[in-house]
């Protein structure tokens, strides 16, 4: 007989409709939000200091020992022994201890002042839009029409849409490129959010090197110290090493203060956060957290395992650790998580061993071994106490025919609960008289888990949980964490991205997330992850099967309320038994079932004692009958043995039904025809440009440190401007053959607000004018700043325009000229503001000119297709660029109808070394065929529809993390 073939799986997705976000700009409208900016700018904002000094004064220390705990002043309440010493020697030592570090003093002078920049939208990505269109795409379902996801995704009033920060949308998960102290700040500031996140895990650098923690391409995940290649080039990182490490211990400690208050306001009053962090600083780290948060919100230092190769010259390193704090302590949120006892070994004393008909006797050693299988329906127990030192509770208890007091103390329950003990077979007498509580291993099979978890290890050695960055921590760290202190649909935050670990484990478990990072390396990585990654499908308790489910496990019938897919009411989880002494004491049904089935079993035991003309009690029957018994007495044994052994079963059911239950909040039921996608969310980048100055933000005649500090900043950006210059003067711009340098005669300032010089070179025989633009030091040069400066130079009457940053936006790319305007954008080697950091190879070229991607748009009948080429690639470990081929893309985007207000991931191309989807591919094997999956790592797109707008929009991302966006008319 053929077998039934299986039903085609279902792909779903989470939402959280019941949730919003603000609407914020997306890049397209960045000028837009900039002349916002300007009308209504927005203010820094101040968080108090835990520990303020008034200003001028220093803590009273041996400043060489920094950093080190010294006493911080009080009020306490003093005893009568401190007031007569007080009164005796005019002193008294009263503070508690805090770490200090060079610069601390200084720093509590004021508050901590954070900018909050806008955030813009890069990317808005629905991964089951994706795979929709792959469904629809394969030959089974060539036919079906797709809705599009992407058509509501905001879900604003049109109108509104330029009013940023004014209005709530749909809730979308977001990644944040950019510097987690003024990204939370703008997050708690201009959105709202303050006071509104549940859970942060912070997983910082463990250590103060500078390349240990990062990596450099999406292609490999090793890095080496001191080492030129693995350094980090990208500017955002650069930034955050320098401002973060350059006092080296003082600077970091410096860096988690400030990260750590602006978290703290973002907290719920239930909150907490856990921060991972290595033996090397984790006594500072507590002792910042302490201050932050207040020793007495401590609530747990758990320890994880490291990888097992760990060495060293003396005692091996294998533990990691992760502080727990809350917001208040008395607030915070817990759910309990459990550990199997078998699985902990703590079923080792669950010696003694129940058969069939109520044997019992000890486990053998090969049982306790493992060597030896328990017979079938057998039940592990160990016999425990049955009296406490607590009164009441000194009477007599009849069992089996004699009277027993307890020798000392008093037993646990009282006259009305011990004969329900004895009744549901759950005491047993020792040879000494001594009567003991049988506790199955069933009873409570799981235990609390504590705060060493050495079940699971911190490193990523999995295949199901690959390493693909270079600091990663494991998914079930980071799981536990989460499930530890939030529930579905909770606010969950991760300052330090690196894979996204955090998100894809929120993401699974039904919970909110927003990561950033200042790498893009990460966050091109975190950004296939989620896109490509498979989920369980969780059974929601507010859904018909959920509630059916729930129904099941209860013995109740499912309430008659229409079931709204609420996450917020969590999944449908396992339960573990929690059978007690108290709740079987207390279990009144058990007289009722007693005398039920006595009305049975008196009478046999009754006819079975005159036929063999003995005089056995209950406890006395034998279990088998020897080979002299009569067959009549036979049948009355086993009759009165079935009956037996029924009414212990019924018993057992009504104290199983009537005990508590705990859930097991990390087992939720699954849907195995059903997986489940990432939902919607958001690629975001701060805006990296210069801050709109408050004009009300000193009226001071005398310059104060901070209006000093500023000017210092500002003649430091002044600096780099110069020295820009002067190596752009010697070095010319590099273009794509070695005869196309532009070699410049002169250089000279320009007094522009977006031109910073004129530079003259020849153009075969005649002097052209260039304008040049020097963006910023660190982060990259968006679209609008360069079509501000070609306005500028357009009216200055310059020939061409050249540009020179670290790095550019992705839109960006196709601005090649304003009128007669030429446009060049120049890509400077990252070793100018790196130069105490790395070697410089004299033969560098400091100033390249960078392509664009080489993409060609094919017609096929009414549809179109893409295909890409590849893309000029930036290397940084030599500063060149060179014409780059399809293996140098990590991914590729299409969005196939773009209305040049955001960018929409419809179509996604993965031309890396691993394939992303490859769980999805086997999960979905019947819904996809092969040759649909295939196409997820081509160079040419699926076919689609000419777009409505007549604009399409393509945008490709190198293993570096760099990505450049073009428009198409089409």
């Amino acid at each position: 007989m053929a077998r039934k073939p299986k039903s085609p799986k279902k792909v779903e997705t989470l939402s959280h409709e019941h949730e919003t976000r603000k609407n914020i700009p997306t890049a397209e409208l960045q000028s837009i939000n900039e002349q916002l900016e300007e009308m209504t700018p927005q203010r820094p904002v101040a968080y108090p200091r835990a520990r303020p000094l008034p200003k001028g004064e220093k803590r009273e220390r041996d400043g060489d020992l920094d950093p080190q705990i010294v006493w911080n002043g009080m009020k306490i309440r003093i005893t009568r022994e401190q007031m007569e010493k007080l009164a005796e020697t005019g002193e008294l030592e009263l503070g508690d201890a805090q770490l200090v570090w060079r610069g601390k003093d200084t720093q509590d002078w004021s508050d901590l002042i954070v900018n909050v920049p806008p955030v813009y939208v890069q990317e808005k990505i629905h991964p089951k839009a994706l795979i929709d269109d792959l469904v629809r795409r394969s030959k089974a379902k060539e036919d079906d029409a797709a809705p599009d996801l992407f058509a509501d995704f905001n879900g604003i009033d049109p109108e509104a849409r330029t009013e940023f920060y004014e209005h709530d949308q749909h809730w979308s998960n977001r990644m944040i490129l950019g510097d987690s102290l003024q990204v939370m700040a703008s997050l708690a500031e201009r959105e709202q959010l303050r006071g509104k996140v549940q859970c942060i895990y912070f997983d910082p650098p463990y250590g103060i090197r500078f390349n240990s923690n990062w990596q450099v391409s999406t292609r490999d995940n090793s890095v080496s110290d001191g080492k030129a290649s693995s350094l980090t080039r990208e500017p955002e990182q650069v930034k955050a090493f320098r401002d973060t490490w350059k006092d080296g211990i003082h600077s970091y400690l410096t860096y988690l203060r400030d990260r750590m208050t602006v978290m703290r306001d973002l907290l719920t009053e239930s909150g907490s956060i856990f921060v991972q962090i290595g033996d090397e600083n984790m006594h500072r780290v507590r002792a910042v957290m302490d201050e932050v948060f207040g020793d007495e919100n401590f609530v747990a230092c758990i320890v994880i395992r490291k990888t097992a190769s760990a060495t060293s010259q003396l005692l091996s390193g294998l533990a990691d650790y992760i502080l727990w704090y809350g917001k208040d302590i008395d607030s915070v949120k817990y759910r309990k998580l459990y550990w199997k006892k078998v699985e902990r070994g703590s079923d080792e004393r669950y010696d003694q061993l129940e058969e069939t008909l109520g044997l019992r006797r000890p486990l053998k050693k090969t049982e306790k071994q493992g060597a030896e299988e328990l017979p079938s329906n057998a039940r592990r127990y160990q016999m425990s106490a049955l009296t406490s030192t607590k009164p009441p509770g000194r009477f007599g208890v009849d069992f089996e025919g004699k009277s027993i007091t307890p020798r000392s103390g008093f037993w646990k329950t009282g006259e009305i609960g011990f004969p329900r003990l004895i009744k549901a077979n759950r005491v047993v007498a020792t040879s000494g008289r001594v009567l003991r509580y049988v506790r199955y291993l069933d009873d409570f099979p799981v235990i609390e888990i504590n705060s060493l978890w050495d079940d699971i290890s911190g490193s990523v050695q999995s295949r199901s949980d690959p390493k693909v960055y270079v600091v990663q921590t494991g998914t079930n760290v980071v799981a536990r964490c989460i499930l530890m202190a939030t529930d579905p649909g909770d606010l969950v935050i991760d300052p330090t991205c690196g894979s996204g670990t955090t998100a894809t484990v929120a993401e699974q478990w039904g919970r909110r997330w927003i990561t950033v990072d200042t790498s893009r390396v990460a966050l091109a990585l975190a950004r296939t992850r989620l896109m490509s990654a498979k989920y369980p499908y969780y059974l929601l308790a507010d859904s018909s099967e959920g509630k059916q489910k729930e129904g099941e496990l209860t013995g109740k019938v499912p309430a008659s309320t229409p079931a709204t897919g609420d996450i917020r009411q969590g999944f449908v989880y396992e339960r573990a038994p929690h059978i007690t002494l108290k709740s079987i004491a207390n279990n009144a049904e058990i007289d009722v079932i007693w005398d039920k089935w006595q009305e049975t079993l008196e009478p046999l035991r009754e006819k079975l004692n005159a036929t063999l003309g003995q005089q056995w009690e209950e406890w006395e029957i034998p279990r088998a009958a020897d080979d002299g018994m009569p067959d009549g007495a036979k049948t009355l044994l086993d009759q009165w043995w079935e009956a037996r052994i029924a009414r212990q079963k019924e018993i057992d059911a009504s104290i199983a039904r009537k005990a508590d239950v705990e859930y097991l909040y990390d087992r939720p039921y699954e849907d195995k025809s059903r997986i489940r996608v990432a939902g919607p969310f958001t690629v975001e980048s701060l805006s990296p440009h210069r801050v709109v100055a408050m004009d009300d933000q000193e009226f001071l005649d005398e310059p104060t440190p901070q209006q000093k500090k500023r000017k210092s900043r500002l003649a430091r950006e002044v600096d780099f401007v110069q020295v820009i210059l002067e190596n752009l003067r010697t070095a010319g711009v590099q273009q794509g053959a070695k005869e196309d340098r532009i070699n410049f005669t002169t250089i000279a300032p320009w007094p522009g607000e977006m031109v910073h010089a004129e530079g003259r070179f020849m153009e075969g025989e005649k002097e052209r004018r260039a304008a040049i633009m020097i963006g910023p030091e660190y982060g990259t040069l968006h679209r609008t700043d360069i079509m501000a400066a070609a306005r500028e130079a357009s009216e200055a009457r310059f020939d061409i325009l050249i540009t020179c940053a670290f790095g550019y936006d992705a839109h960006a790319s196709d601005v090649t000229k304003l009128g007669p305007l030429r446009i060049i954008k120049a890509k400077m080697n990252p070793d100018l503001h790196m130069a105490e950091d790395l070697r410089r190879d004299k033969n560098a070229n400091l100033f390249m000119v960078i392509g664009e991607p080489d993409v060609d748009i094919i017609e096929t009948g009414d549809d179109l297709q893409v295909k890409i080429h590849g893309m000029d690639v930036f290397v940084p470990a030599t500063g060149e660029i060179r014409s780059g081929e399809t293996d140098d893309i990590a991914a590729w985007f299409i969005d196939t109808d773009y209305n040049e207000e955001s960018f929409f991931v419809r179509h996604a191309y993965f031309l890396g070394g691993n394939d992303p989807y490859a769980s999805l591919k086997s999960a979905l094997k019947a819904e996809i065929d092969e040759e649909a999956w295939e196409t997820l790592r081509r160079d040419t797109s699926r076919p689609f529809p000419r777009p409505e707008s007549g604009r399409i929009a393509v945008k490709v991302i190198n293993h570096y993390g760099d990505e450049v966006m073009k428009v198409f008319s089409v």
